[in-house]
């Protein structure tokens, strides 16, 4: 994290805890980045709210 906003996540631990959790490789790979792209910008809004 960045002073002021999110810029992404750890991948490689995402894609480790999905494998833990018994999720394909495969489908993580294809999921996480389209995730990771919505929750940074949601994070982002939320941050920049006056009651964030």
């Amino acid at each position: 994290m960045l002073p002021g906003g999110v810029v992404g996540w750890d991948l490689s631990a995402a894609l480790a805890l999905g494998d833990a959790l018994g999720v394909p490789p495969a489908a993580a790979a294809e999921l996480l980045p389209v995730i990771e792209a919505v929750m940074v910008a949601k994070l982002n809004e939320q941050m920049e709210r006056p009651d964030g």
